[in-house]
């Protein structure tokens, strides 16, 4: 029984670390910010605004272009859902560790 509560205090520590991981790799895969370029649409910044990304979903005429922001949208909502549940783990990790020590 001993075990079993060893690995749960491994998985609750590196939890946190998992959802950033996978946050980042979905950061990743968010490319917006080409597909504008690609499009010839000029952007200020690699960050491209929510706003933004949904107003060229509605007006422009390529659906290719519209299905590629779409994934990008999906993206970049994961990636800050992962975000969260990376924040939202910190204190149960940090309590965690606290009635270990």
């Amino acid at each position: 029984m001993n075990s079993t509560y060893d690995y749960l205090w491994a998985c609750v520590t590196v939890s946190p670390l998992i959802f950033f991981i996978i946050a980042v790799s979905f950061r990743l895969l968010d490319n917006s910010s080409l597909l504008f370029l690609q499009k010839e649409i000029l952007v200020n910044s690699s960050n491209v605004s929510i706003k933004s990304i949904q107003e060229q979903i509605q007006n422009h005429p390529d659906a290719t272009f519209r299905r590629q922001l779409k994934r990008a949208l999906v993206y970049r909502k994961l990636h800050r859902t992962f975000i969260w549940l990376m924040i939202l783990s910190l204190p149960v990790m940090i309590f965690c560790l606290s009635l270990l020590y």
